[in-house]
């Protein structure tokens, strides 16, 4: 067990997130369109999808509420939200699809804390369902837990 009692684990593991959309056509053209990412098993009900090597399973149904509540710098972001992190140059070329694709970002991509411990890049968005997602980036992976 790592530090708190969680697993630290010799190589990441994928995770697995399910949360509801209004319209699977819709994230269909989201997250397989916009974002990229590989379509897995589907019913009329769900979708699956390979979310940069972790597993997301949209549901019909109503998404969960959220309200501006965190402070990110001098930001408020919706809460709760899940995100991801990548290295630098994946989490730029993903900012770039984001733009091109026109997505109203609720915090642009923008760099914090850059030159100290876990300077990194980040940018927020909701997906067309309004689910909110941030993205992070990393020029090294040590930066992730730096102090």
């Amino acid at each position: 067990m790592g530090p708190g009692g969680c697993y630290a684990a010799s190589m990441p593991l994928p995770f697995h997130l399910a949360f509801h959309v209004t319209d699977l056509d819709q994230a269909r053209r989201f997250y397989g369109g916009v974002l990229g990412c590989v379509e897995g098993r589907s019913t009329t009900t769900w979708v699956d999808f390979d979310f940069f090597g972790h597993q997301l399973s949209l549901h019909l149904g109503t998404p969960f509420p959220t309200t501006d509540t965190g402070l990110v710098g001098d930001h408020r972001v919706p809460m709760p939200h899940f995100g991801l992190v990548l290295g630098l140059a994946e989490w730029q070329a993903v900012a770039q699809r984001l733009q091109d694709a026109g997505v109203a970002f609720v915090l642009p991509p923008q760099q914090r804390f850059a030159g100290e411990p876990g300077e990194q890049w980040t940018l927020f968005f909701r997906d067309p369902c309004g689910n909110p997602i941030e993205i992070k980036g990393f020029a090294s992976p040590e930066g992730l837990y730096a102090r």
